[in-house]
Order: structure tokens, then sequence, then C-alpha cells
């Protein structure tokens, strides 16, 4: 009978298209040649992977090819996780405009490639030799929430806490789409043609996640819209809590309302901001972003939002202004809203290439700080936002205005490229 399972183990090992094609070479470390040549211990990794119930033999995910060309949903063999890593069965995935830059070719990164990086899923697969301490904290069956940045967990800046600097994340993630031993893990199927990810490739029916980038998602928290939980409402309290340090009192100005500015309303009402700003191009936004905290708007359209700005501060400025949409004209109404010693940070990423302008003297005269901040601090900073969005302090319902089907992943981005969607849009999966 043990012979048996043996023999159907290495027949099904043997007739996995992505170790069988000309093109996995690229991809196949010494260890996986090592399990091709000693089928047994092909067998041994299988069985000790710590896999639940039986997992289909492929699954689907939304493929970047080219820019200005729309998404295609393909099929690839099943994902899997190695060591410190966990298959995770999709459930939701948000809409972002960091992977639309992707998809507009705006920021460079590998292709072809599954975007989509703020996901909520279940557990499925430990990889093998992972620690023990990952499988009790996460257990088969876990609800999981993840985070755009996925620290490695051992490099000079994660050792330090500073998971939004981790080494291994832009080495490899942003800079070759892989993880972390240099190598993807998803494979289509039948050419066994490999496809790089952006983070852990989440817009896809399953994906792979190292496991300090996954927190527990609480029962009471719905799959679909705590999917916002790991870039959106991650990156707007990284930028609130690290980089600005919104003390209660301080003025706010938050520049572009769209999902991470209004998250960044949330939190600074939460941190107990006094004056709260808006501002926008859009009226339709700027009434919603009264719902999120905000106590002033600004139709910079209509009016200069720096002046504005100066007058509903008594002429000062606000103690803190964020940028969220990441373009030179912004950049300068963040850094001329602030007051003397104020904080201008930059959240919005840019058409690559881009350049901010700031009038050095007064930069230097009135010790004006301008922060970068990309997002969290995953280890930290997750379970404090489930704690939020659990407590209601946090309002996921109000931050989430739209739901596409997986079949329409396609669509929301074309929507989200023609300014039609207020606040955040999420993509329905499994």
């Amino acid at each position: 009978m043990g012979s048996a399972i043996i023999r159907r183990s290495i027949t099904r090992y043997l007739n996995h298209p992505s170790l069988l094609s000309s093109s996995s070479s690229w991809c196949l470390s010494q260890q996986q040649h090592a399990r091709v040549s000693n089928p047994l211990s092909s067998f041994l990794h299988t069985k000790t992977s710590g896999g639940g119930a039986a997992l289909p033999s492929y699954m689907r995910g939304a493929v970047y090819w080219e820019p200005n060309k729309p998404l295609t949903i393909e099929e690839f063999n099943m994902p899997r996780p190695k060591a410190g890593e966990l298959l995770i069965k999709t459930k939701a995935c948000g809409v972002c405009h960091s992977d639309l830059h992707v998809l507009k070719g705006e920021i460079p990164f590998s292709s072809p490639c599954v975007v989509g990086h703020e996901i909520t899923g279940e557990v499925v697969e430990h990889g093998p030799l992972s620690d023990p301490k990952i499988i009790e904290r996460l257990p088969l069956g876990s609800r999981v929430v993840g985070s755009f940045i996925m620290p490695c967990g051992n490099c000079s800046y994660c050792s330090k806490g500073h998971d939004d600097l981790c080494e291994d994340f832009f080495a490899y993630n942003r800079a070759k789409g892989t993880l972390y031993d240099g190598e993807t893990r998803l494979f289509l199927r039948g050419s066994g043609k490999p496809v790089f990810m952006y983070s852990m490739g989440g817009l896809a029916e399953y994906c792979v996640v190292p496991a300090n980038a996954l927190c527990v998602l609480p029962k009471a928290l719905p799959y679909s819209e705590s999917a916002i939980l790991g870039c959106a409402v991650f990156t707007a309290y990284g930028a609130m809590a690290h980089a600005a340090e919104v003390r209660p009192g301080d003025s706010v100005a938050v520049i572009g309302t769209g999902g991470v500015g209004s998250s960044c309303l949330q939190i600074a009402r939460a941190f107990g901001a006094s004056d709260i700003i808006a501002v926008d191009v859009q009226d339709e936004k700027l009434q919603k972003a009264k719902t999120f905290g905000a106590t002033h708007t600004i139709n910079s359209t209509k009016e200069d939002p720096i002046q504005k700005i100066i007058e509903i501060t008594g002429g000062k400025g606000v103690d803190v202004a964020v940028e969220a949409l990441g373009k030179p004209q912004t950049f300068a109404q963040c850094t001329q809203s602030v007051k003397d010693g104020g904080k201008a940070v930059m959240i919005g990423l840019a058409q690559a290439g881009s350049v901010g302008e700031m009038d050095i003297n007064r930069l230097v005269r009135r010790k004006i700080q301008i922060i970068g901040s990309y997002g969290g601090r995953a280890r930290q900073d997750l379970p404090k936002l489930m704690r939020l969005a659990e407590s209601g302090i946090f309002n996921l319902e109000h931050a989430v205005s739209r739901r596409y089907t997986f079949e329409e992943a396609a669509k929301a981005f074309q929507d989200l490229n023609q300014g039609n969607i207020v606040g955040r849009a999420v993509i329905d999966i499994n």
C-alpha cells in the first residue's frame, strides 16, 4: 500500500508542467533538482508541507502582460509555499493605484506578472520545514489579512523593527518580482512559463505569502471590506503613526481623497486631530470625505488649496500635510500648506522620474520636514489595524464603495483609471 502511494506521488511530481518545462530552469533551485533525482524526497516533501484538504491541481490568476493592455485571466499550476511561507485561498483583493501604475507602465515592473497586493483569505497550506511557531500562530483554516510590504524578518531593517524598509522586499519582490529565494511561485498551466509576483500576486484564486506579512483576521470582520487593511489602511497608518506622528489636537490636511487618502482621514480622526482638511478635485469625493472625519473640504479646481488651508488654520498652515496622489503639483501644495516646523508627508507614488520642487530657503529657515512614507510595519501595525476595525473606530463599510467579481478585474482597473471609484473598490475572488 505504502509503495503504491509513493508511486502515485512520484508520477504526480514528474507530470507537474512547471517542472518539465524548458523555461522552468529559470526558477529551479538545487534543492528542487535534488528532489527530482530522489523520488522519495519528493514524496516526503509533499507529505510534510502542512496541507489541509486536497487542493485543486490548478487555479486562475489575473495577468498583466504589457502596458495599457487589459488584464487576462489565465490558468496556473497550483502555487506551493516554501519554508516560512503559507498558501492562502484568496477571498478578496483590493483595487489600488499602485497596481494601476504598473498596468500603465508608469512604474517599471517585471512582466508578465500577477498584480494585486492587499488581500484577505484562508490558510490552506504551510511551507515545508516552517517554524512551528508560524503553524501555531496561523493554523490551517485561519482567516488572515496580508500586507503588501512582506518583511523578511531577518535583514538589518527588519531586525530593528523597520519592516517598511525590508531589504529583501525591495531587492527581490520590487526589483525582480520574486520571493526571497529569487524565485516566483507562479507558473502557467500547460506551458510552465514563469510569471512574476507583485507583492504576493494577490489577484488570483490562491497566493503564496511570507508569514511575516500575515495577521489573523477576527471573525467579526468580513473578508471583502477587510482586504483594504493590507494597503490602503496600512499605508495610511504608517504615514500617520510613524512619519507624521500625529498627536491629539494636530491640524491635518490630506491632498487626494482616494482609497489611501480617505483612510488617512479616518486615521487622523482616530488619533484625535482637530482640523482635518480634505483636498480633492471631485465634489463627490469631498462629500464622502466628511463621513471619514474631514472637518473642512476644499475643491482645488475652485479654490487655491494653499491659501484656503492657511486661512482655515488662522494664517499658520497645518501641523501635518499628506500628499496621496504622487504629482509634482500636489507635492508643491503639500509643502506649502504646512506651518513653520510642520511635516509634509509624501505617500503617493508617481510616474517614474517625476520630480517635486521645494523652496530651499523656506525649507531651511522654517524647519519644514519632508518625509516619505511607503507603508506601515506589518508585524507591529497589522494587529493594531485589526483592533481599530473591529472596534469600529475605523469604518471599513464606509471605506469600500464598490465591489467587483473576479471576472470583472479588468473593468475594475478601467474604472479606477477613469476616476469612477470613490474611496476603495474590492474584487471578490472566492
